[in-house]
């Protein structure tokens, strides 16, 4: 929040009049909704909050036999799927990072922590991508060949071999943009093979980010699969 009721985004929201917005301040809890006067965006609450205030996506989760939806749902599930892989996972290290939407984050200093206690050179990013035009619900989690950055070529093909060794359904995703902690590993000063990998989600960066059950289920299958085999 910035001064008398106008607001900043913080990453990439997509806007939309009459959104539901939370946070807290000194007086207690803050609720409000989202309003744009002139391209410009603001919010209306019974009383002003104080200035710096952090609004968030009313949560309002939605769950029938086939999908989940709610908002944040990248941020949940790419959690979710890292703490089932823990569950069973015997030679690997789980990085909750933070502050990737401010741009830039804690993954600078986290990559050469692992690089120097671990000897670490392989990442998998555990985060949610989007269905597009040659991405679909329920076909199965996305193996991403590009978005902003690109990931070295032998390494998707390893992990496409896994996939199919295992018998795991998979897309490919080939973007123009978007991006994730990869471009921390992309320019750190070690060398590290990375890939995105996660399943799809409708509605990205709405309060209503829709994601297929069978993709999540698909997505920690093949993330078991190579975490254990790469």
């Amino acid at each position: 929040m910035r001064y008398g009721k106008q607001l900043v985004k913080i990453g990439g929201p997509r806007i939309e009049k009459g959104y539901e917005l939370v946070g807290s301040d000194s007086k207690g809890t803050c609720e409000a909704t989202l309003n744009v006067v002139k391209d410009a965006l603001e919010y209306k609450a019974k009383r002003n909050f104080d200035t710096g205030t952090e609004l968030v996506f009313k949560a309002n989760w939605r769950e029938d036999k086939e999908y989940v939806q709610c908002c944040y749902m990248d941020n949940r599930l790419g959690c979710y799927n890292a703490l089932k892989v823990a569950e069973t996972l015997k030679d690997g290290v789980i990085v909750f990072s933070t502050w990737e939407e401010h741009g830039g984050g804690s993954v600078s200093y986290l990559q050469k922590y692992l690089a120097d206690n671990y000897n670490i050179t392989q990442a998998l990013i555990s985060d949610i991508s989007w269905i597009s035009d040659g991405v679909f619900p329920a076909k199965g989690p996305v193996i991403s060949m590009r978005d902003s950055l690109i990931p070295r070529r032998s390494y998707i093909n390893r992990i496409i071999d896994i996939a199919k060794k295992h018998k795991v359904a998979y897309q490919l995703e080939v973007e123009g943009s978007g991006g994730s902690d990869a471009k921390e590993l992309q320019m750190a000063e070690n060398v590290w093979d990375w890939c995105f990998v996660g399943a799809a989600e409708q509605f990205v960066h709405t309060p209503n980010e829709k994601v297929h059950k069978k993709d999540i289920e698909g997505m920690i299958e093949l993330y078991k699969a190579l975490m254990k085999d790469l």
